[in-house]
């Protein structure tokens, strides 16, 4: 049972992400576009992949020449300053589907999100948890 033999029925938890894939149409476009307009660490390159690290979590975009469906999966990532991060982003001329707003208000903190395009058209969330004043 390859060194599981004690593992009972149910006793599987999923609970850290460790990679996250999407698939582009133009890898170098991509690439560029992670590592230069959003700032990722860029890792290394594997074929028709490239790989960054995104905090703890590892992202892979990965090149396909078969035609796929957009926009099934959104990545939420945290950041400090939704307001400036979106005027950033804005000014270098990222496509928005909808700019940062209140989503909930939560014990000692405000929610907030914004939702980006990438160049293949895979949407991206920002996040950020606002303390009140």
């Amino acid at each position: 049972m390859g060194g599981n033999e004690s593992a009972t029925p149910g006793a599987v938890h999923f609970d850290t992400i460790g990679q996250i894939a999407i698939t582009v149409g133009d890898l170098a476009k991509a690439k560029d576009f992670y590592q230069n307009t959003l700032g990722m660490k860029f890792l290394f390159d594997a074929g028709s992949m490239a790989f960054f690290q995104c905090g703890e979590i590892r992202f892979m975009i990965g090149a396909s020449e078969q035609p796929r469906p957009r926009g099934g999966t959104i990545l939420y990532f945290k950041v400090w300053d939704i307001q400036g991060t979106h005027a950033a982003l804005k000014e270098q001329g990222v496509e928005f589907q909808q700019a940062p707003h209140l989503v909930a208000k939560m014990p000692g903190h405000d929610l907030w999100m914004a939702f980006l395009k990438d160049p293949d058209g895979n949407t991206l969330g920002m996040m950020s948890e606002v303390p009140r004043a």
